[in-house]
């Protein structure tokens, strides 16, 4: 995403979501646990304009993705989203599906990897949110179910049909996209749908101390990483060994790299500038 910025001021309070940023790390935490962190038409609005202004202002080099109380994240409020549309006519329809769509497309974009801690449930958009993250922390307790087809809606939702099967292979997605069947923890580390498996109760400060360790390693060497391993999902083998090249030419005129020579040489660890 652009650094550039406009006219809009910096948001200093969101409404819908907690959010704290130390020392490159940001904490953005679903904060409605008596209703298992549901989501409703703020927060969507709320994560996908947050996560373009921390993109912009590149302070952020890891984020972790968490929920209050029980459990992860939900889904869709039922009263407020699903009640709600049912009143809404199809342009509307399609602006709600857009904008939860946009959600997921920034969390694969913003140039910082994304560590999702997951307890309890993440049940609909909240497995997708789970989903669209580059890691996967896991309680034990933790259990995904990706329930849309179970409301009579598609399974494919919010890029579930293109994220899943690249995750977990077609056969798996397949089973969880069309029947909706709750997979736990250690189903969900066995079919790679979990990163790793935390310790009960645990998960939140794994995640932490993943994020703690991305954002101490060279910054723009995980952020063309991840924008590789998005783009070259749909590329040929031709196109994407170009990419490759082309991104590391000029990784390769960076202060990184040429700190990494200047830190072996000297027998140090590496000072990491994201330059």
């Amino acid at each position: 995403m652009s650094p550039f910025t406009g006219s809009a001021a910096r948001t200093d309070r969101w409404e819908h979501l907690r959010v704290d940023v130390a020392d490159g790390v940001a904490t953005v935490t679903l904060a409605r646990p008596e209703k298992l962190n549901a989501l409703t038409f703020g927060a969507y609005a709320d994560l996908r304009d947050l996560l373009a202004e921390l993109s912009r202002e590149r302070a952020v080099r890891a984020l972790v993705l968490a929920g209050e109380g029980r459990g992860f994240c939900s889904g869709g409020d039922v009263d407020e989203i699903i009640g709600a549309t049912l009143a809404m006519d199809t342009a509307q329809l399609l602006d709600f599906n857009r904008m939860t769509g946009q959600v997921v497309r920034a969390l694969r974009e913003c140039p910082f990897p994304v560590v999702a801690a997951v307890h309890g449930v993440a049940a609909g958009a909240g497995a997708v949110l789970a989903l669209a993250a580059d890691f996967r922390v896991a309680d034990p307790s933790a259990r995904f179910a990706f329930l849309f087809t179970l409301v009579g809606l598609s399974g494919g939702d919010m890029g579930a049909a293109y994220l899943l099967p690249r995750v977990v292979g077609l056969g798996h997605a397949t089973r969880l996209l069309m029947l909706g069947d709750t997979v736990r923890a250690p189903e969900a580390e066995r079919i790679g749908l979990v990163s790793a498996l935390a310790d009960e109760g645990g998960a939140d400060e794994a995640a932490r101390v993943l994020a703690r360790r991305l954002a101490d390693g060279p910054a723009l060497a995980h952020a063309q990483t991840k924008a590789l391993l998005t783009a070259e999902l749909d590329m040929p083998l031709a196109a994407a060994v170009e990419l490759d090249a082309s991104t590391q030419a000029l990784l390769m005129n960076g202060e990184d790299y040429a700190e990494f020579h200047a830190a072996f040489t000297e027998k140090r660890p590496p000072k990491w500038r994201g330059r």
